[in-house]
């Protein structure tokens, strides 16, 4: 089963391309990295690959369900960790995990524990990129996308996130080499 569909989905604004236009799908467990021209294509291509941002042209399927149409359905597929660290100062962790179990109408004691086992195997990683990285994964998305990864979270972050498929952008070859094993096997 697809979890992520495009074609010919592009983002455009005030007659600017923000997004050329892009074809691609995506099975469950796959790992995606799209390498793009600016950190500004990055952002707006993984926030409509996470339904966040609708396609001004094109199609963009998440799972079966257009982000037009059916956005509440689409979100509850695709989690979203912007390129962005998390304000910290703004509420504690187990506020922020308080939160986001109620979002997503999880219980939160179960919430707090996958949190907490989440957050353990992100060991290392700064808790401004953590936090994000464990909210987004807490209801156990089919599709994370991430937006513009770090190269030095890669593999904690693709361990974190089991078997769900993951879509990253980036804006150089090097970085999207960590997050695809198609980019991985070549530069070897």
């Amino acid at each position: 089963m697809h979890v992520l569909r495009m074609l010919d989905a592009a983002y455009y604004r005030n007659g600017s391309t923000f997004v050329r236009p892009f074809t691609l799908e995506m099975q469950r467990s796959q790992r995606l990295a799209i390498r793009t021209r600016d950190a500004r294509e990055a952002r707006v291509l993984a926030t409509m690959a996470a339904a966040l941002v609708k396609a001004t042209s094109g199609i963009v399927l998440i799972g079966e369900y257009d982000p037009r149409v059916q956005p509440a359905h689409c979100k509850a597929l695709a989690a979203y960790v912007p390129h962005d660290p998390l304000p910290l100062a703004e509420s504690s962790f187990d506020r922020f995990i308080a939160y986001r179990a109620a979002l997503w109408n999880l219980d939160l004691v179960a919430a707090r524990e996958r949190a907490a086992t989440l957050l353990a195997r992100l060991n290392g990683i700064h808790e401004a990129f953590a936090y994000p990285i464990v909210a987004a994964l807490l209801s156990e998305p089919a599709l994370l996308v991430l937006d513009r990864p770090h190269a030095a979270f890669a593999a904690q972050l693709i361990e974190a996130a089991g078997g769900c498929a993951i879509f990253s952008t980036h804006v150089d070859e090097a970085t999207a080499a960590h997050f695809d094993p198609v980019r991985e096997a070549v530069q070897r």
